[in-house]
């Protein structure tokens, strides 16, 4: 579990946070792209549609989105 934490926490605020660039035109669909070659495409929606949620505060998609 703590593995999982710490990948989540790399992709939320670390490093590869840095790669998606949060709250930026494109970060869903760069997030999508990095985790696809790991989980898989559908699992990789999945996380990054949460993700992009618990970092921006709005949903992939939501006419909030940039």
């Amino acid at each position: 579990m703590a593995d999982t934490n710490q990948l989540e926490q790399y992709w939320k605020y670390g490093q590869g946070a840095l790669r998606i660039r949060w709250g930026t035109s494109g970060d869903f669909t760069r997030c999508e792209r990095a985790l696809d070659k790991h989980v898989g495409s559908a699992r990789a929606k999945r996380i990054c549609a949460q993700w992009h949620k618990d970092v921006n505060g709005f949903w992939p998609g939501s006419k909030k989105n940039v």
